[in-house]
Parts: structure tokens; sequence; C-alpha cells
């Protein structure tokens, strides 16, 4: 990505200091690295420290300024703290944090377990608030402005089978998003959420498409998957100061794709027994390396 990529002119977020909670890679790579451009000083943090330090020495080796990696399970409060008095150490308060870190996979929900639901929601739901209260007391508290965007999907509107547990989770971080906005408006403090519809990623991809081959997004009215840049640019919209009046608000990014068909994973009710025991074998190998990867 580039600054041509990019709506908005340089240095539109200069000053700011924004955490970005799964940021090493995917969307909130993205995202990262669209603030980096426009000036902001950037904290990513991952379960992996080997990954969000590649990131960061990449972006900036492209793009100069400033990206600090650090390691942060959200799952863990103690790490959440740890990280939150790292960050303040370091140059002083955020003024802004983006839940992106997530986890998801399809499944039939006869064929999960209390463990699986959970690997979903204290990632999801319960870390991304923990999170965002960490970060809030600490605002409330030294009386600062801040904006909060989190990442979700338009299934918070209408759910969606096969991913029962990011539906019911995303669903709780919309409540918050619009319950948050009045609790805390008056005090300075924004939050939003932005809802996208198919922006393919390696990790998304292998959980959400276990079947392989490219990941479409069937019956979209554009005909097309989403662009990353333009998820940044909505992402760095909702962060600026220039959009201080809104708050409260989940916005679609998905070429109507919600409008048209649903925006989830009803087709999977064609599936057959041998079709979920293959996705289940091959999303189990892509989680099998993941944690191959962590403990290298």
């Amino acid at each position: 990505m580039t600054l041509d990529d990019l709506i908005y002119k340089p240095g539109l977020l200069q000053g700011q200091r924004i955490l970005v909670t799964g940021g090493g890679s995917g969307l909130g790579r993205v995202m990262a690295e669209a603030l980096l451009l426009l000036g902001a000083d950037v904290y990513i943090c991952g379960r992996r420290l080997a990954v969000v330090e590649q990131t960061a020495g990449e972006l900036m080796q492209a793009h100069g300024g400033r990206v600090v990696p650090l390691a942060c399970d959200i799952r863990d409060d103690a790490a959440i703290h740890a990280l939150i008095d790292t960050i303040w150490a370091d140059g002083g308060a955020l003024t802004g944090l983006i839940n992106n870190a997530a986890g998801n996979f399809v499944s039939r929900t006869e064929d999960l377990s209390s463990r699986a639901f959970d690997a979903i929601a204290n990632t999801v739901f319960r870390g991304s608030f923990c999170m965002t209260l960490a970060c809030g007391k600490r605002w409330l508290a030294e009386g600062r402005k801040a904006s909060v965007l989190s990442i979700l999907t338009t299934w918070v509107w209408n759910g969606s089978p096969y991913t029962v547990p990011s539906a019911m989770s995303k669903a709780g971080l919309n409540a918050m998003t619009q319950s948050l906005a009045v609790e805390w408006g008056g005090r300075g403090i924004r939050f939003n959420a932005i809802a996208p519809g198919l922006f393919p990623t390696e990790g998304m991809s292998a959980r959400l498409n276990p079947g392989g081959g490219e990941h479409i997004a069937e019956g979209n009215p554009m005909g097309r998957n989403g662009r990353m840049p333009e998820l940044a640019n909505l992402a760095a919209f909702l962060m600026s100061s220039g959009s201080e009046y809104l708050t409260g608000q989940t916005i679609a990014i998905d070429g109507a794709q919600y409008q048209a068909t649903g925006g989830n994973f009803a087709h999977m009710a064609s599936w057959t027994d041998d079709d979920w025991t293959a996705a289940r074998q091959n999303i189990q190998s892509r989680t099998a390396e993941d944690k191959r990867l962590r403990s290298a």
C-alpha cells in the first residue's frame, strides 16, 4: 500500500497513538499500514511476538515512521494490563484502539464443544471488551478524548449459521459499541465499528473456506471481493478528528452483499457429512500448524 491508495492528505493522523490488536497479519496489518502512512505512531499486538516484530520491521522499512510490536494474548487480563502499562510508559496515552483480534472457523453447531466456543468468545467478545475497558478506565481518569473502532461482521444484524460463536461474540461487540457511545460520549470517547464483507486473507480463508480454491463472495451485487485500501480508508476516517460527531455506528463495507444474500454462511446447509468431515480435517491441520509456529 502507498499514499496513492489512500484518499486522505499525508499527516492526517500525525500525533495520534493507536493500538491495533491482531495487527501482525490480515486486516490488522492493512489498517496498521494505513495509520502509519498517515502519520500515526502505531502499536500492534498479537500472540506471536515474531509475527508482529516481522510486520513492524517490514512496515517501517517500507514507509518509515514508528510501529511498536508487542506480544499479548488478549484472553489474559494480566497480559492486557501489562501491555497497556508498557504503552502508556512509552510516550503517554493512546488516542485510539482498534479491536481487530479475532478467531473463527466454520462448523455445524452440534459438532462444537464448550472449549471450541471459548476459543472464539474469549478472544472476540471477552478479550475485546477487557482491552476496551483497560484503555477506557485510563482515558476517563485522565480526562482524555479517544476513539475505539471494532471490526465486526454483517452477521451482527442477522446471525450466521455454522459460525455461531463468532456471530454471538461479534453481536456482543456491536452492543458494546452502541452502549458505550452513549455512556462515554459526553466524556470524549467515541465508539464505532466496521462490518467488512469478504476481504480475503490467508488465515480467514483457511478456516472459513476450508474446501480450498479462491474465496469469492458469491452473489455479490458488485461481482467482486473487497480491496484492502477500501477498508483502510474507512478505518482511517473513523479514527480521524474529522469524524468526531460520528459515534455509535456500525458501517458495512461489503458491496451490498448483506442486502442481497444475508452475507452469512446459510449456503452451507447443502453440505454433506463428508463435506463437514473434510472441512474439519483441513481446519485442524491449519490450527496445528499455527500452534507449531507459536511454539517455535
